[in-house]
């Protein structure tokens, strides 16, 4: 057979065939291109100093422990072959695997991946994981190939990856353009390239599986549960009564939908959602029910008839109580702080979505924010559930899971409100300030190897 020339995978495809899915470009982040990673490593820096970290602990976090870029062919529906590369940033496993997403997207980027995975680090150790952080993913858009095409290129992607991953040693799990589908397609690949004693042994590889594939109930939610049990936590604080309150969401997808539907229990309206199509209002109120399956049917908001269609300044100046970005980094400049109206609450959905500059604003306004290493952790602590339940053979109920991570939300919620309490800081230092104190603590036990 005769192979077609091998090609540089491109950022975006002007595919346009029956057999891809529906081309969707997200929106770009306000302004220039923030530096993410440094600015992950200015919290790490501040919280440091407020802690007292030693000097060498500090440099040890700075940086990723490995760094695996990967360069595999993957051929293509028409029969060409096409080069993907892909990242695994395994950050620190001092606490133990290295656990975080795997993200398919067009912008992905070395930096942003290691920014992703020291967040992960922080995550696992605020939650009292014991776990490590990671993040990797592809960079192309997954919404420019076929179905087929995107199994090929997950197994291929995790074939590549060989023993750089492994159920006791990095733990992938999905991730913004990724699914249950997508870990399936990862768990099997992997388990068809270990000995045949130990495939069983082997499933907890990946963790945001199909429940009838070794998934746990309770994990598509996790991350949006986690949201809200925090602004539940945060309304019980300053008695703030959830109910009639009205909401926005920038991002509709996983997280942002599930915390619409969770809060819409409590007496809350979504009145503004949006996300890389455009923006749409209801001053009535969605059906969040009804767009979440709109949405998981046409891939975005794009066309849902129930709404009206908003410029992105105009969603940001819609009159709302409670706002959860729930899409992209650096969304929330200091324009869009400034926009927001009678917003008394930004809970992060999405990791690094407010700038420094932005959330300066958003204080300077009064406006209290949920930051993301606490607020989404919903989803990495219902992972370990996962992880724990495969390495059982166990399965529990979706009841057992909630109270379990309910627990475990409320737990980190009153460490990181005594730390901030004591310490006199914000709440996302404190929260990098509690993650800090267990690393340094485990750091300064177990010394520095030889």
């Amino acid at each position: 057979m005769t192979q077609s020339a091998v090609t540089d995978a491109p950022s975006s495809s002007s595919e346009t065939s029956s057999t891809k899915r529906s081309s969707r470009r997200p929106s770009a982040p306000p302004g220039e291109r923030h530096q993410f990673f440094r600015v992950i490593q200015g919290y790490l820096d501040d919280a440091a100093k407020l802690i007292e970290m030693p000097e060498y602990i500090r440099t040890i976090l700075r940086q990723p422990k490995n760094e695996i870029i990967v360069n595999f062919p993957v051929q293509m529906d028409n029969g060409e072959y096409r080069l993907f590369k892909g990242y695994r940033i395994q950050h620190s496993n001092i606490l133990g695997p290295y656990k975080g997403g795997m993200r398919y997207h067009e912008n992905a980027s070395l930096d942003d991946f290691k920014a992703l995975g020291a967040m992960m680090t922080w995550k696992c150790a605020l939650m009292d994981l014991p776990l490590g952080g990671a993040k990797g993913g592809i960079k192309f858009n997954p919404y420019q190939v076929s179905r087929a095409e995107l199994q090929r290129i997950t197994r291929r992607f995790f074939h590549s990856l060989g023993g750089n991953i492994g159920p006791d040693y990095d733990i992938p799990a999905p991730d913004m353009g990724t699914s249950g589908q997508t870990m399936a397609w990862a768990m099997d690949t992997y388990m068809n390239t270990v000995g045949m004693v130990s495939k069983q042994a082997v499933m907890g590889v990946v963790t945001g599986k199909p429940v009838t594939s070794g998934g746990t109930h309770g994990r598509v939610k996790a991350t949006g549960q986690g949201v809200v049990h925090c602004i539940r936590f945060w309304a019980d604080r300053n008695r703030f009564d959830l109910h009639g309150k009205k909401l926005i969401v920038q991002g509709f997808g996983n997280v942002g939908s599930h915390t619409a539907v969770l809060l819409s229990h409590m007496g809350v309206s979504t009145v503004g959602v949006g996300d890389h199509t455009g923006y749409l209002y209801n001053p009535e109120g969605f059906n969040v029910y009804r767009l979440q399956e709109y949405v998981a049917a046409n891939g975005s908001i794009a066309g849902y008839p129930n709404g009206h269609a908003v410029t992105r300044e105009e969603f940001f100046n819609i009159q709302a109580d409670i706002f959860v970005p729930a899409a992209l980094e650096n969304q929330v400049d200091v324009a869009e702080a400034n926009a927001l109206n009678g917003i008394r609450l930004v809970a992060e959905g999405a990791n690094g979505p407010c700038t420094v500059a932005g959330e300066k604003v958003l204080r300077d306004r009064g406006i209290e924010v949920l930051p993301d290493v606490l607020a989404n952790a919903g989803g990495v602590t219902v992972s370990y559930y996962e992880w724990v339940q495969n390495r059982r053979s166990e399965q529990w109920t979706l009841e057992e899971v909630d109270t379990r991570l309910e627990g475990a939300m409320r737990d980190a919620y009153r460490r990181v409100e005594e730390f901030e309490r004591v310490h006199n800081c914000g709440m996302r230092l404190a929260c990098y300030g509690v993650a800090l104190q267990r690393l340094q603590k485990v750091y300064e036990e177990r010394e520095i190897f030889p």
